[in-house]
């Protein structure tokens, strides 16, 4: 190949690539503005749900589905000992927490969460396979907690949710801090 047809076979490589990445880049704005959470200022304006358990694929899973909903901002914590560190962070308007974990449990976590001045008024759910969905009917309460037995369909999810939830939460009003 001449030294010139060399040069310019690199120089329409260099155009292509310059063309590949920037397709690229348009693609992942368009995936960004479909899929990724809403920003922060939609985010308050809707009911904030953390879900604490250790099933990373339950969180996941109900976290997309009541999404969906576009009544709530929902976020999950799969580790237990992180969970109070991330309803301080978060400051939820109610969680949504699985009782049976390895080595830290559910009631150990709604402990912690009663204990902190900042979170002591913010509703926890249960959320269990320990109880039937006929016992979680009857009003029953675990150390105190209502509780939802699982598995558990969205449309109850949400009812339970909207059972539990403050008024001023579900109605979309400001949070005092």
């Amino acid at each position: 190949m001449a030294p010139g047809a060399a040069s310019k076979n690199l120089t329409a490589q260099r155009r292509q690539t310059v063309t590949n990445l920037t397709r690229l880049n348009i693609m992942n704005r368009i995936i960004e503005a479909n899929f990724l959470p809403p920003p922060v200022e939609e985010a308050e304006e809707k009911a904030r749900i953390l879900i604490i358990d250790d099933s990373r694929d339950f969180t996941y899973s109900a976290k997309r589905a009541l999404e969906r909903t576009r009544r709530y901002s929902v976020w999950e914590e799969n580790d237990p000992a992180k969970a109070h560190q991330t309803a301080q962070r978060v400051k939820p308007d109610l969680i949504l927490l699985d009782i049976a974990m390895p080595e830290t449990d559910g009631g150990e976590v709604a402990a912690r969460i009663e204990a902190d001045p900042a979170l002591h008024r913010t509703p926890v759910v249960f959320l269990t396979a320990l109880v039937t969905k006929a016992e979680a009917k009857s009003g029953l309460r675990i150390q105190g907690y209502p509780f939802l037995a699982k598995p558990i369909s969205i449309p109850d999810l949400v009812a339970g949710i909207e059972q539990y939830l403050p008024a001023h939460a579900a109605s979309g009003e400001a949070r005092i801090a």
